[in-house]
């Protein structure tokens, strides 16, 4: 089945399209499960997540990309930092598309291609894990952030979809696909998948410094809508 290029459609010319894409992004995952070892490579980027949260001074995981790929490095940062789906203590993640003066002053006063490798050399440390982001696999400035990181001593993760190879990569989690929204669909899947398993390593007890919560306090309101402090709920 192939996507209808209409000027006009009937109702359900548009369903058969919309049913379209639905089945593009499922052939896609099927394609990747199939032809990539995309199971073993998101295992193995959680454990270095696991290992580098059980160092002794406590790594890091950080990620970054450009624009959709931006948005889901923040997306996945924010998984850590407040929950994903268990109640538990914050994990430390941090993602290096937020600091607009930073990414401004880097790029004025040497180029873009530097303002990721630059917050890397700055904060990240051996044993951190850092996950750049990038649907063709070439971003320049992505790639300066992964070599610099594996010089640091980090253990770095591409999230692609064309098959690339750099010696500075670790462990790559690409997409069987040309298509762009296809690919960000497949990353931000791997991205929960990740999170999830965390979440799960966390429950289970396998992270030394963090643990999970079993009583939060939640604000609590009258029938009126007026605050009336808080109160503890238990997970």
């Amino acid at each position: 089945m192939k996507e209808k290029k209409l000027t006009k459609r009937t109702d359900n010319e548009k369903i058969e399209n919309i049913r379209y894409h639905f089945d593009n992004h499922i052939k896609v995952i099927e394609k990747t499960l199939t032809y990539t070892n995309i199971l073993t490579h998101i295992s193995k980027v959680v454990d270095e997540i696991i290992k580098c949260f059980n160092q002794e001074n406590v790594g890091r995981v950080f990620f970054f990309g450009n624009g959709g790929s931006a948005a889901d490095s923040q997306h996945l940062a924010a998984e850590f930092t407040n929950r994903f789906v268990i109640e538990r203590q914050p994990l430390p993640a941090i993602a290096l598309t937020t600091d607009t003066s930073a990414l401004t002053a880097i790029s004025n006063d040497y180029s873009f291609n530097e303002v990721f490798s630059k917050q890397i050399q700055a904060l990240a440390r051996k044993g951190d894990v850092v996950i750049g982001i990038s649907t063709s696999g070439n971003s320049e400035n992505v790639l300066r952030g992964l070599k610099i990181a594996n010089e640091i001593g980090c253990y770095t993760v591409l999230m692609c979809g064309n098959k690339v190879k750099y010696k500075f990569i670790d462990t790559y989690l690409n997409v069987e696909s040309k298509n762009t929204a296809r690919i960000q669909e497949c990353h931000i899947l791997f991205g929960h998948i990740i999170c999830r398993m965390v979440d799960t390593a966390v429950k289970l007890g396998d992270l030394k410094y963090f643990s999970e919560i079993k009583l939060i306090k939640r604000p609590n309101f009258d029938e009126d809508g007026s605050f009336a402090g808080f109160k503890d709920m238990e997970f």
